[in-house]
């Protein structure tokens, strides 16, 4: 049984552009699941469609087999969701753990949880706990990112849906994202990835997903992809940037 799963769905925005035509997607829980494409397939939207953020025209959404199809976005949050968007989400005149705060919202009342939860987001992002006090707005662009990631982690979600983590971030902090992806899949979290390093999102993947024109064009782990990424995305990219 997925953890997470979208069947021939459509979704379309203003009402008449569709930007997935019959996209499906299968995620199982523990794993980290890749969608690749070029610009416009529809990734992104895939993601907020899952979301709650936008409502299929057709087809359903399943969360652990409940029918979640047109589910509000924070009922998904209080099931185990999270999802971190492509364009920053910080508020720059907050703290940063006031940012932090804002993502315990569904249980603000429970003072110990809050405070357990945010050790925990210290204690992996080290540096959001010695800027705590500071303004997310006087973050770098890595530590933004980081204090995303963070909030999203407030709620112990059990799918995490990224979208573009490293986009724009210097190589080093790239790195460091994926090293915390990683640790997320060794620790039993699934994760739903898009990225612009296909190289790297590819690698780190136990199952991939090509979606092109909005529509599936492939699917497999990465033993299924035997040519690798090339024969796969040879026409829609330049495999030496891969």
């Amino acid at each position: 049984m997925a953890l997470l799963e979208a069947r021939g769905i459509d979704v379309s925005y203003y009402g008449d552009i569709i930007v997935l035509n019959d996209a499906s997607i299968f995620i199982e829980e523990g794993q980290v699941t890749a969608i690749i494409g070029p610009n416009g397939a529809g990734k992104s939207t895939l993601l907020k469609a899952l979301y709650g953020l936008l409502k299929p025209k057709k087809g359903e959404i399943f969360y652990r087999n409940e029918n979640i199809t047109g589910a509000r976005t924070y009922e998904l949050i209080g099931k185990g969701m999270a999802y971190i968007p492509q364009a920053r989400s910080v508020f720059p005149d907050l703290t940063v753990e006031e940012n932090l705060k804002l993502g315990a919202w569904i249980f603000k009342r429970d003072r110990s949880r809050v405070s357990h939860a945010l050790e925990v987001v210290y204690k992996r992002f080290p540096v959001l706990a010695s800027k705590r006090n500071d303004k997310a707005g006087m973050l770098s662009g890595g530590q933004q990112k980081m204090l995303e990631i963070g909030r999203g982690l407030i709620t112990e979600p059990k799918v995490y849906l990224l979208d573009e983590p490293t986009a724009t971030l210097a190589p080093i902090i790239a790195r460091e994202i994926y090293s915390f992806v990683a640790d997320l899949r060794d620790e039993g979290m699934t994760v739903v990835l898009v990225d612009q390093n296909i190289r790297q999102a590819f690698e780190m993947s136990d199952y991939i997903y090509v979606l092109e024109l909005g529509t599936n064009k492939a699917s497999g782990s990465r033993k299924d992809f035997a040519g690798g990424l090339k024969g796969i995305i040879q026409d829609w990219l330049d495999y030496d940037t891969v």
